[in-house]
């Protein structure tokens, strides 16, 4: 069992365990949904395309392809991993 505080404002930290196996990350949003028998379950929200949509988009950015991006993957990688 995996327990959590909450704090005077209100506040519980998922403990990370947790957040991994629900795979949540910063943003994510969770729904919380009070059973008949008063228990509270956890329920991560996916989110549907049309919210992401869009998202990389910049004005006056260019379309690149995928070899150019994967060529500059390979390269930072290199820089980094030197």
């Amino acid at each position: 069992m995996t327990l959590a505080t909450l704090t005077s404002k209100g506040q519980v930290t998922i403990p990370k365990v947790i957040r991994e196996s629900l795979r949540l990350h910063a943003g994510d949003k969770i729904e919380f949904v009070i059973t008949e028998s008063k228990e509270a379950l956890l329920r991560p929200i996916t989110r549907k395309v049309d919210e992401v949509f869009g998202r990389l988009h910049k004005t006056g950015r260019k379309p690149i392809t995928v070899k150019k991006m994967n060529t500059g993957i390979k390269q930072k990688m290199q820089e980094r991993y030197r």
